[in-house]
């Protein structure tokens, strides 16, 4: 997008259909008398009452706690200069958006008019009892130094001006990371800075604090070199990086030979011949926004050995603050921390350098148009949408102020994350509280043996590297071997290298599996010919490897459509006695978690059916230790309306009573009533259900279909699944659109339904 484009582009998006970026959104409810009467007079003197009693009392009856101020005097406003604090607000606006983005803080935003610091001290300090930390933004140096330092001395909640300690913070991580690909510690690196100002002072300061030494820095301003006795545009903050005169006066003298460029300057600063002169894989730190020193490409084609970072999205290393803020204060906020300390930043610059050594997870690579990243010249920094940052940063920064003395705090860092990740929403919860179940099993226990027909699809290769290096099971790949060799080399995924591959067609079991096929269908019309070819094809092999026990489980279905995929499965493998085959979604809501079936397989199940369904979705509720509650859906309520469709599901209910009187279950019923306990007790307070269902059976798949879809496009809800229910051994269909991290989860429930077998007759073979 040209600046045309994007100018337009980014008025229309300030201006349309509302103006502005942000609203206030109530957390409690106010529709009835009985609310307002809580929210406001007279129940609301009872919480003022308290916290006049307690000031502490302001973290639990109010937001304090999760509130921040983003506060500016518009005097330093992006690399725009002095616009004033009016025209600063839609920058402010922007910062509240990625706070409650990325780490779920709520924001005010407050511009101040003037520029007279003791007055902009005064103002911030007034505005203490509403605030649970201060984020300073665009406030010209050297007033920027002295507004933070006095702040921080006055005020005992945490203050962060983000235009020195953010590029800081984050371009310390570069650092760090440059550091060891470039095979150089820090202390031995000659690091030259263009920019004397806020960001460029806090950068230095930091990098010293990573072993950085104060000798091996020099720093220019608009000036030139900063040395001790030149008296042209110095101030107290710059003195402090003056070196010894030594004849150096442009920047042009002091980057001959540099290791490290650091520039937090203008665009254009750098020159080609500069660019020629730097040392051996010196790192280039071109920050100047939104222009940087110079372009990414233009310093590439010069020196394709520079490892190079700038403040733009549109190239390769974004030093972008939206990586240290959100969750440097999350951090900071959740331990009740008075400041936000060196330890407390250095901590978070190590953590952010660790993630990007990470493997990066196929969400990242789809916010960025499909881009695999890994760690090296073009990846020293996490990307800024992914959301693990939170989960590694925050934790880092709460511990390390902890550490530190200056929280109030202790925090359990496990439970804590868990914390973090039910504010990323809950699929993170739900994954951690699987990956903690299985941790939780006997560790001297083999690792169960799960079989991916597709062992060719790059997806399923980069999630088994993920399954190998998390111990989460052993994986068995099937496809040719040759070509699945290739495609582990070309992805680097060295864990694979010893991994179980096998080929159909060449298998020296092959012809065991085909006679086994064989002896199953031989009254459906399969010839012992008809067999042997059919196990050629990796999804028949595979189920025949779980059913023989040669796998413990199977996963498959990314290439192929969902009957393609299931029809190999329920031939060879089939159902438990007894039991209906049906698929499962669950359904995970901020405040909840439903149960839908079958959403997957059987397109107009019979009373009976919906009977067996409901029973294997009441068990895979518990499964996953909620206990069920079931809704038998229809159009109909208790009755009301006696067509045949409704009544088909009056008799399910009945037969699932019959069946299985442990588990609790009810219906006819509409979907409301179901999921809305004040319309149950209101109208059906008969019902057996109280406080509303988590289990909801559809009467057909067609409805369940719709509305799992309807439920995750439109109503916010996060889909797990489908997994399949009532199958005789453990398998799972994967959705064709399913990421590598949606594969590993699959996985993960896999290796659950595994265990439950080795310890339980949950699954038992059928003698029919």
């Amino acid at each position: 997008m040209d600046k045309k484009d994007l100018s337009k582009a980014a008025l229309e998006y300030h201006s349309g259909s509302r103006p502005g970026k942000i609203e206030v959104v109530s957390t409690k409810p106010c529709r009835t008398q009985r609310d307002l009467s809580l929210a406001y007079t007279p129940g609301v003197a009872q919480p003022c009452i308290e916290i006049s009693k307690d000031p502490e009392n302001a973290y639990k009856y109010t937001s304090k706690g999760n509130l921040v101020a983003v506060i500016s005097n518009g005097t330093a406003v992006l690399g725009l200069g002095n616009l004033g604090p009016l025209a600063s607000k839609p920058v402010m606006e922007g910062k509240g958006i990625l706070f409650k983005r990325f780490a779920d803080i709520d924001v005010f935003d407050i511009e101040i008019k003037t520029e007279d610091p003791e007055e902009f001290i005064r103002c911030v300090e007034l505005l203490e009892p509403t605030f649970g930390g201060i984020n300073l933004e665009d406030i010209k140096a050297p007033e920027c130094f002295i507004i933070e330092e006095r702040l921080k001395k006055t005020m005992n909640i945490p203050v962060f001006h983000d235009d020195q300690h953010g590029t800081a913070i984050i371009s310390g991580a570069a650092f760090l990371n440059g550091c060891e690909l470039k095979e150089m510690k820090p202390s031995e690196l000659k690091i030259v800075f263009s920019g004397g100002g806020a960001a460029a002072i806090a950068c230095a300061k930091l990098y010293i604090s990573l072993g950085a030494k104060p000798e091996n820095i020099i720093m220019c301003d608009s000036n030139g070199v900063i040395y001790k006795g030149r008296e042209k545009g110095m101030n107290i903050y710059k003195e402090a990086f003056a070196i010894k005169d030594n004849g150096l006066r442009t920047l042009e003298d002091a980057i001959n030979g540099a290791d490290a460029f650091v520039g937090l300057s203008v665009a254009g600063a750098l020159t080609p011949k500069m660019v020629k002169s730097l040392g051996k894989r010196a790192l280039l730190f071109a920050m100047a926004n939104p222009d940087p020193e110079i372009g990414y490409f233009e310093a590439k084609k010069l020196r394709s050995d520079l490892i190079i970072a700038t403040g733009r999205s549109d190239y390769p290393n974004q030093v972008n603050n939206v990586l240290g803020f959100p969750f440097i204060f999350r951090g900071a906020l959740d331990v009740r921390a008075s400041t936000i300390n060196e330890a407390m930043k250095v901590a978070a610059v190590h953590a952010l350098a660790k993630l990007a050594r990470e493997d990066v997870t196929d969400s990242v690579s789809k916010a960025y148009d499909g881009q695999r990243f890994r760690f090296g010249d073009e990846y020293i920094i996490p990307k800024p949408f992914d959301h693990r940052a939170l989960l590694w940063v925050a934790p880092a920064v709460a511990q390390a102020a902890i550490e530190s003395g200056v929280a109030k705090n202790k925090l359990d860092m496990n439970e804590y994350r868990s914390s973090l990740e039910r504010r990323l929403g809950v699929r993170q919860s739900f994954v951690r509280s699987i990956k903690e179940k299985i941790g939780s099993e006997e560790s001297e226990k083999a690792l169960p043996r799960i079989v991916f027909p597709e062992g060719s699809q790059p997806k399923i290769l980069r999630a088994c590297d993920v399954i190998i290096q998390e111990g989460i099971a052993q994986p068995i790949l099937l496809g040719n071997e040759k070509r699945i060799q290739a495609s582990i080399e070309k992805l680097g995924l060295t864990s694979l290298s010893s991994v179980t591959i096998v080929t159909p067609s060449a298998s020296d079991h092959r012809d065991r599996y085909a006679q086994e096929y064989w002896r199953l269908r031989q009254r459906k019309g399969v010839t012992r010919e008809q067999a042997y070819s059919i196990m050629k094809n990796e999804n028949y092999y595979g189920s025949m490897m779980v059913r023989i026990g040669d796998a413990d489980g199977l996963l498959s279905g990314i290439t192929q459509s969902y009957p393609d995929t299931i029809g190999p499965f329920l031939q060879v493998v089939g159902a438990r006695k007894g039991m209906k085959i049906a698929g499962v979604y669950m359904m995970l809501f901020k405040d909840r978690t439903l149960f839908f079936a079958d959403t997957t397989v059987n397109i107009e199940p019979t009373a009976s059916d919906l009977a067996d369904i409901a029973i294997c979705c009441a068990e895979e509720a518990r499964f996953f230790g909620i206990e069920p509650r079931v809704a038998m859906l229809s159009f109909s309520n208790f009755g009301s309306n006696l067509h045949h469709l409704a009544t088909k599901v009056k008799e399910a209910t009945r037969l699932v009573k019959l069946r299985r009187p442990d588990i609790l279950v009810d219906g006819e019923m509409q979907a409301d009533t179901a999921v809305v306990p004040e319309l149950m007790e209101e109208g059906f307070p008969f019902c057996e259900i109280k406080g509303g269902a988590n289990v909801l059976i559809f009467p057909d798949l067609q409805s369940a279909n719709i509305c799992y879809k309807l439920m995750q496009r439109l109503g916010g809800a996060e889909a797990i699944g489908p997994i399949l229910v009532g199958m005789n051994k453990p398998i799972n269909v994967l959705q064709r659109s399913a990421d590598v991290e949606e594969i590993v989860n699959m996985a993960r429930i896999t290796v659950l339904e595994i265990q439950q077998s080795r310890t339980t007759a949950a699954f038992t073979p059928r003698t029919d």
